[in-house]
């Protein structure tokens, strides 16, 4: 590759970090083409910024989930800790995207609460997606240390929802 060719390419990615960060994206991928066996292939990504899980309220959610419950679990979190919920070893994730329910229909108690022992296969809560009601089980016994969602929230795959020790 000449040095000409060179610097062209490092302007192209150079061009790239500032268009992913004109238009507030995590990731760019572009493969140039020079002839038939030499190429240029570039992702450029960034992290996003951290995300504060807050207590909203999912659009679909039927009317009788309207409400949070009265005791906000993510306020049970200590707010100076600085590591990620999704790197500790106890954390529950979730397995789809879809809305939170901590208690099986309303009225009826909620399946766990900060402090709550439960065994290998016990209902955490259940994540409704596509009209579904999915049960999420504890992968391991333990005591509930921390909840990170709230009842009616939406969650993405792999969302950090529980902290088991």
């Amino acid at each position: 590759m000449t040095k000409n060719t060179h610097d062209a390419d490092v302007a192209f990615i150079q061009a790239l970090a500032e268009l992913l960060n004109e238009n507030d994206l995590t990731e760019l991928q572009v493969k140039r083409d020079y002839a038939e066996d030499d190429s240029l292939n570039v992702r450029v990504s960034r992290k996003p910024p951290q995300q504060i899980v807050a207590p909203h309220q999912a659009q679909s959610a039927p009317a009788h989930y309207a409400a949070p419950a009265p005791a906000a679990p993510a306020a049970a979190a200590p707010a100076a800790e600085a590591s990620d919920p999704a790197d500790h070893p106890g954390a529950v994730v979730s397995p789809m995207v879809g809305t939170v329910y901590m208690q099986a229909e309303p009225g009826a108690p909620s399946f766990i609460s900060v402090g709550t022992s439960v065994a290998e296969g016990d209902t955490l809560l259940i994540v409704e997606a596509m009209k579904t009601m999915n049960h999420i089980p504890a992968p391991r016994s333990g005591t509930v240390k921390r909840i990170l969602v709230d009842d009616g929230a939406a969650v993405e795959f792999g969302a950090p929802l529980v902290i088991l020790e």
